[in-house]
């Protein structure tokens, strides 16, 4: 714990994962962002919005397949 109040430590993947989907759905408790500030890897938030996205147009895809055929 450094003297500002952020925790340095650098979260898990799967962490970083759960704080993406919150964020892709758009809710998130301040208290849970001020944590994610200084402890995600933005590497691991860019490979996870990118999963996200994918699963998201995956989703609409099928459904609008199964609606439409």
């Amino acid at each position: 714990m450094t003297g500002n109040g952020h925790d340095k430590k650098q979260r898990s993947f799967t962490a970083t994962m759960v704080a993406v989907a919150w964020s892709f759905i758009g809710l998130r408790r301040k208290k849970d962002f001020d944590e994610d500030v200084g402890g995600l890897n933005p590497f691991y938030v860019i490979i996870g919005g990118l999963i996200a996205t994918a699963v998201f147009i995956a989703i609409l895809l099928t459904i609008v397949n199964q609606v439409a055929g």
